[in-house]
């Protein structure tokens, strides 16, 4: 297994303003190497709020989003509105209040039939982003946020061989917590990304980080960090 770059923080506070800070940073990086940043946004309690710090600090700075092209590391199979969307997340924190045009969110469709959100998508990832040697597409950064059971975007631990093995980008899956039907990445993509930068926050989850950091595939997390050169964590978990 690689050795991921574990960054502490004393609270969720810490953290969320400290990765809003470093994400324009990357952002501004990638735009003066290529021209533009392809990000994959997460779900959860944490991502909103750095999402919303990110909005506010861009607002401060005179920040502009126009080269930032939006992407999703996971979705539930609800409707843009619903309030388990990922989407709506995203689209109320940051999307939203920056006045990020529709062309530049490239959602997962969790209102289609999981099958075909999940088609449609791996075609819209191999249309729009560059690829890796292998023909994966690359994404500039992932953000992931960590479940209690060590699971990165809708990557479970009860993930079947044909899961852990697809090479498709999207994929639709079915996950233990409702609701279950679910559309996520899959390991190829996030190991093939630029960067990921994992948010391990809150409690209940010293366990799931402690074993994605030791020995073995215990979790979806290690699996990722042991296909990838180098992984970022910032936590406010005592490990």
């Amino acid at each position: 297994m690689s050795s991921p770059e574990i960054l502490p923080f004393a609270d969720t506070a810490e953290l969320v303003g400290a990765v809003a800070q470093n994400w324009l940073a990357a952002i501004r990086g990638d735009v003066a190497r290529d021209g533009a940043h392809r990000v994959a946004l997460p779900g959860g309690r944490v991502a909103g709020r750095f999402m919303g710090a990110a909005a506010v600090s861009a607002a401060e700075a005179g920040f502009s989003w126009d080269p930032v092209e939006f992407y999703w590391g996971d979705e539930r199979c609800v409707p843009p509105d619903h309030a388990d969307s990922n989407y709506r997340l995203a689209a109320e924190a940051l999307l939203n209040p920056a006045g990020i045009p529709a062309p530049k969110r490239h959602r997962l469709r969790g209102e289609l039939p999981p099958e075909e959100a999940a088609r449609l998508a791996s075609k819209e990832l191999r249309e729009t982003l560059p690829s890796s040697p292998d023909g994966i597409p690359m994404l500039d950064l992932v953000f992931l946020g960590m479940g209690e059971d060590g699971h990165v975007a809708s990557l479970f631990p009860c993930a079947t061989e044909e899961v852990l093995r697809s090479r498709e980008p999207v994929l639709e899956v079915i996950g233990p917590k409702p609701p279950p039907q679910r559309l996520t990445l899959g390991f190829p993509v996030l190991a093939a990304a630029r960067q990921v930068w994992v948010l391990a926050s809150g409690v209940g989850k010293e366990d799931a980080l402690r074993r994605s950091l030791g020995p073995g595939l215990q979790t979806p997390l290690a699996r990722l960090l042991s296909l990838r050169p180098q992984t970022r964590i910032f936590t406010d978990i005592v490990i």
